[in-house]
């Protein structure tokens, strides 16, 4: 949700069980059955704002949702007690779809939604937005907030084809009366039908993903590699490995570090990090704590580069074309 004041201070997740039945978080991180124990790295105060919600619904037995508290719009949106954007992310990525709904009657796009939004780029295909409510407002009225939304959320997503938007009231009641009944209901309609697809899909959908980041490992597998390839090249007895890295680091371009990569493999421009992240990224972690990808082969175990490099190209989308095939992977 998102708007000037939050709906929700709990992030929920609401997962298939023989009866009714609420967990609280303490308990659903302590239980390593439940693969929510990583949560933990987030401390106390978050696990109390984690709840647990077991409901015995056929549609559960096939996918957990997680609703998570309302975007604040306001100056007191610090006031978290744990890492808000932190949290949403570890749930980022495991999600298969991501919504984000809207209430038209506190439509507000601000810091902490423009926030998610930098958190959700690469997974623009996973986005849905929901127009919650809609039977709320009169025709003319619902219409402007539609053109609005769009308007506002246009900067943020910066891709060729814009998400799907829902726009129905997604609760049990009756529409409200003299409304578009018949455009909601097929919005409905709509919108379980792209769920059931997505999880129709969960297997490629996640064939797909995994090679997306060994594409990414391996770029900062070669970066790395270059990085430290070219500070030894740089170093002499007398040299300071401290200030020859540091040259490095602060102009990588004058070393070529970027270009080369380009030059000798088939990674895209477009794939590249940022230059800037690798400031932060060596501040953490002492280049000479590094091997040489060209070291870390052996004659029994391969080299670490080219499994990764099999993987991307062979055995990845071998295994989608035997789903798509309809074979068991």
């Amino acid at each position: 949700w998102a708007g000037a004041e939050p709906t929700t201070s709990e992030f929920t997740v609401i997962m298939h069980g023989p009866k009714l039945k609420t967990i609280e978080g303490i308990v659903m991180a302590a239980d390593s059955a439940r693969s929510f124990s990583p949560l933990e790295k987030f401390g106390q105060n978050f696990l109390e704002k984690l709840i647990g919600i077991e409901v015995p619904h056929k549609l559960l037995e096939r996918v957990t949702f997680v609703d998570t508290p309302g975007i604040i719009e306001n100056r007191k949106q610090q006031e978290r007690g744990y890492p808000f954007n932190d949290v949403c992310q570890w749930f980022i990525d495991r999600a298969d779809l991501i919504f984000v709904v809207f209430d038209p009657t506190k439509l507000d796009v601000g810091l902490e939604l423009e926030m998610l939004f930098r958190q959700l780029k690469g997974r623009e295909s996973q986005i849905r937005i929901i127009l919650n409510k809609a039977d709320s407002l009169a025709t003319q009225e619902l219409m402007r907030v539609y053109g609005a939304l769009f308007w506002s959320l246009a900067p943020l997503i910066n891709v060729t084809e814009p998400p799907r938007v829902y726009v129905s009231s997604f609760w049990p009641h009756e529409y409200h009366p003299d409304t578009h009944k018949d455009l909601f209901l097929k919005e409905e309609i709509s919108l379980l039908e792209d769920l059931n697809q997505v999880i129709e899909n969960r297997m490629e959908n996640k064939i797909a993903f995994i090679r997306q980041h060994a594409i990414r490992v391996r770029i900062h597998a070669l970066l790395v590699d270059r990085y430290l390839q070219t500070y030894k090249d740089k170093m002499t007895f007398f040299s300071d490995g401290e200030l020859v890295f540091r040259d490095i680091v602060e102009d990588p371009d004058k070393f070529f570090i970027f270009k080369s990569i380009l030059a000798k493999t088939n990674v895209s421009k477009f794939d590249l990090p940022n230059r800037e992240a690798y400031k932060d990224f060596f501040g953490i972690n002492p280049i000479t704590s590094f091997k040489l990808l060209s070291q870390q082969c052996s004659y029994m175990g391969g080299c670490f580069l080219e499994k990764i490099e099999k993987a991307i190209t062979r055995e990845l989308p071998d295994l989608l074309g035997s789903i798509g095939l309809g074979k068991k992977p």
